[in-house]
């Protein structure tokens, strides 16, 4: 590893990141293929946004002119905690029992620019996680971070899936790390778990048929086609909690995930008659606050 390279992953490290990846500015040529023919499908539902940008997202230069070097990033969310199993409670995805990672990785990332601003004053960074039109876990499996399974989550032999994932996009030459093989083998653990069959062959998520799309993603009513939601009321971690790389995740040491004093689980009485104001107040800092009060609303009344 380069000087300068070691020099950027500590910088990493002191933020708080807990992993840490360089590739290079090659268009996502093959992975923009799967994109273009998962869309064609209609699997993205009604998330049209993913339709729009493809060339950003199939190549970093036109994301971010010069680009010569991505840096990707991960946090460990994972906290031990669990769901009560209660019939009048809804369950929490694990990811949004905290803070909401978006202001997490993002004051992560402001420091660590900073802190490379300051040191390499005349190169470029522009910095991202999860609001760009980038293919974050492409460019993490590029980075050799981990591999893409079988349920369409990274997964890396540290944290399992368990991972929030940023990008820093830069014109240095920085040294590119070698892609991890696919660990997934023979298993199907995930797709014989998933209530829905939103999996609908080994690397293929029908988001239409996805709890975590339909309570979060999905905007406006559900009708008589909707599956069962069974029992999440916000996100799903059924593919997650069965995958067998998921037993080897630790606890994170990044307080701001474990849960709020919301818990890991709501109230159906109370989720079903929040009013918008009481919505904004209770989730404000909280993810759960993507899917509004109407949302929140009717996945309540859909348990």
């Amino acid at each position: 590893m380069t000087e300068l390279k070691r020099t950027i992953k500590s910088i990493a490290t002191e933020v708080g990141f807990t992993h840490f990846g360089v590739s290079g500015a090659q268009p996502l040529d093959k992975e923009g293929q799967i994109l273009k023919e998962w869309i064609d499908h209609g699997f993205h539902g009604s998330m049209k946004w993913m339709e729009k940008k493809f060339d950003w997202r199939t190549n970093p230069e036109s994301y971010f002119p010069g680009t010569r070097s991505i840096i990707s990033l991960g946090v460990n969310y994972y906290t031990s905690n669990r769901h009560s199993g209660a019939k009048n409670m809804g369950k929490i995805s694990n990811y949004a029992w905290g803070e909401d990672y978006h202001d997490v990785l993002g004051e992560k990332l402001r420091r660590m620019t900073g802190k490379l601003e300051k040191l390499y004053p005349h190169a470029k960074f522009k910095s991202c996680c999860d609001t760009a039109p980038v293919m974050e876990k492409a460019l993490a499996v590029r980075a050799g971070i981990g591999w893409i399974g079988k349920n369409t989550n990274l997964l890396t032999k540290e944290t399992g899936s368990w991972l929030f994932l940023a990008e820093i996009f830069t014109d240095l030459e920085l040294e590119s790390d070698l892609p991890v093989p696919d660990f997934c083998g023979s298993c199907t653990l995930c797709l014989d778990n998933c209530p829905t069959n939103a999996l609908v062959e080994p690397y293929i998520l029908d988001s239409n048929l996805c709890i975590s799309y339909l309570t979060i993603e999905h905007k406006g009513e559900f009708d008589e086609n909707t599956p069962s939601l069974n029992g999440w009321i916000y996100g799903c971690d059924i593919c997650q909690e069965v995958c067998p790389w998921n037993n080897f995740q630790t606890e994170t040491d990044e307080y701001a995930f474990q849960p709020s004093e919301l818990g890991t689980e709501l109230d159906v009485e109370f989720a079903s008659t929040i009013s918008d104001d009481e919505f904004r107040a209770e989730f404000k800092g909280s993810p759960i606050k993507r899917t509004k009060a109407e949302g929140l609303r009717r996945n309540a009344g859909h348990l």
